[in-house]
């Protein structure tokens, strides 16, 4: 059953991660700081005082950054690495020697989703910000801070709920690029 948990808990985190990886790195690390879980044995470093700080001083950039046009594009191009890179952390994180699941393979898993799920993110901004010339952006990426802390959340408390809502948040991702690209081509419907 740890596997199980373990491994729909780190899909959640991995996911909150393609959104916004100080999220759910700030969340694991202080709950893991607060001994309300326990990360997997090499990354307990999370928990550190130090990386909490810096974590909280990155993530505070971010989330203001990401707020102002041009800026916002930037850090997406930063986000390609650093939001896949926390997202196979965390779903690794979630694995220690008792599930049996290969670190590496926990570390592959984790960034495949979470470079999914930026993927996608990174594919439906440009979309809106032609549509709403940019204005909506802080807005946007408001929400995507949003559906981070909510997933983050759920992956610890609701592993299988997270991993429910994650699957309906990419659904309907496609399904709205869908519609944008259908809207940005000119073809009125009939």
């Amino acid at each position: 059953m740890d596997l199980l948990t373990n491994a729909l808990s780190g899909l959640g985190l991995s996911g909150a991660a393609g959104l916004n990886a100080y999220i759910p790195l700030l969340l694991v690390g202080l709950l893991d700081r607060l001994g309300l879980l326990h990360l997997a044995g090499p990354f307990a470093w999370l928990s550190s005082p130090w990386v909490l700080l810096g974590i909280v001083v990155l993530g505070l950039l971010d989330f203001v950054g990401d707020k102002i046009p041009g800026v916002d594009h930037v850090l997406h191009l930063a986000g390609g690495v650093v939001n896949v890179a926390a997202g196979g952390v965390l779903f690794a994180s979630q694995h220690g020697a008792a599930t049996g699941l290969n670190p590496t393979l926990a570390l592959v898993l984790g960034l495949l989703v979470s470079g999914g799920v930026h993927a996608t993110r990174t594919v439906l901004r440009p979309a809106a910000t032609t549509l709403t010339a940019g204005v909506g952006n802080p807005v946007v990426s408001s929400i995507e801070d949003g559906l981070s802390l909510l997933l983050s959340v759920l992956a610890v408390l609701f592993p299988l709920l997270a991993v429910v809502v994650l699957a309906l948040l990419v659904w309907q991702a496609w399904r709205l690029l869908g519609r944008v690209r259908y809207r940005l081509s000119g073809r009125s419907r009939i």
